[in-house]
């Protein structure tokens, strides 16, 4: 009974710890995915801010700028992409709508951006763009890869249309969860104007005037390591309008502030991430950890009932000290002998 019971303890634990890799490199990939439809908003704020008025071309600072960043997940070209591809992918459509202290809009532009549902990596297909110019994107945005590393990434910045390294900077604690804190400089470059901007006016119209636009900013990030998710971020943004061919000539502030993610959608954004963390620390961490253990307490209960049941007496034994006892010769068998 023990052998049998110690054969079925030993095909457990060949089966939890042939599971706990299973699980974690085989499930984990399968399964920990950015859903296709995934609708978030954000709101960000810039208090005490600096702001072109474009109606005399002159700064002037307001109260609040405002950034609301929507961010929808296009199902049905995600699936033309994986016709097409192979892959599963997500395809997110973005808008960046800046408004003003009265709600009038500032700027308002638009992006497509697709990569793969478990790496992150950008795919280069379903056209991707930036306000509408095509963008053939290097690195990451807007969520970092599952299982976060402590390294430098590759980060997507959408004004420039370029990537740049966004670096490290060390563990930190951000409403009670373990994050990885990022940060990216961007130094002043050229780029190019919204295609909408406020009072109708269009970017020929502010090129005939002989401006162009200067755009520098230091990006923060607060990531969760576990989902890559931000659970916030900021940005220390400037914009100029800078005279063409004219250095000499003093820029024109357009847009000066530290954009900072409201509180509220901060705590709804980390209540968001604390659930998820859960489900992917269940396939990394806590489900391949607990079966490996499980398997090496069933290997070592299997181990022990079989040695106890080496050792155990045989059923013939007699109880006193194991020596078989000596027959009695019988009345017969004396007489047929003789008498002495």
């Amino acid at each position: 009974m023990r052998r049998r019971a110690s054969l079925v303890l030993l095909a457990l634990a060949v089966f939890c710890t042939a599971l706990s890799p299973l699980l974690r490199w085989y499930a984990f990939p399968q399964l920990a995915k950015v859903p296709a439809g995934q609708y978030q908003t954000a709101v960000l704020e810039a208090k005490d801010a600096t702001l072109i008025d474009y109606a005399t071309l002159q700064p002037r600072q307001v109260p609040k700028v405002t950034t609301v960043q929507t961010l929808k997940g296009n199902v049905e070209q995600a699936r033309k992409v994986k016709d097409a591809t192979g892959r599963d992918v997500v395809v997110w459509d973005t808008l960046s709508y800046v408004a003003g202290p009265d709600g009038a809009m500032v700027s308002r532009i638009p992006e497509r951006y697709v990569f793969d549902a478990h790496t992150q990596q950008p795919v280069h297909a379903g056209g991707e763009h930036v306000d509408g110019t095509p963008v053939r994107r290097d690195g990451i945005q807007y969520k970092w890869p599952f299982l976060v590393e402590k390294r430098d990434y590759r980060y997507f910045d959408p004004m420039t249309r370029t990537s740049a390294p966004i670096h490290y900077r060390g563990t930190r604690t951000f409403h009670g969860l373990k994050v990885y804190y990022f940060e990216q400089t961007i130094p002043w470059t050229k780029v190019p104007l919204p295609r909408q901007l406020p009072l109708g006016i269009t970017p020929d119209a502010v090129r005939q005037l002989g401006l162009e636009r200067w755009y520098a900013t230091r990006r923060m990030f607060w990531v969760d390591p576990a989902t890559g998710a931000p659970v916030n971020g900021e940005e220390i943004h400037r914009e100029e309008m800078r005279w063409t061919g004219h250095p000499e000539k003093k820029p024109i502030p357009a847009f000066s502030g530290h954009v900072k993610m409201r509180p509220d959608y901060v705590d709804s954004t980390v209540a968001l991430v604390t659930s998820q963390r859960r489900l992917v620390l269940l396939l990394t961490s806590y489900l391949p950890w607990g079966f490996l253990i499980l398997g090496g307490c069933l290997l070592a209960l299997s181990l022990l009932l079989e040695a106890r049941d080496r050792r155990a007496p045989p059923a013939d034994v007699a109880h006193d000290g194991g020596k078989p006892e000596r027959p009695t010769p019988s009345a017969g068998s004396l007489s047929r002998g003789g008498s002495p």
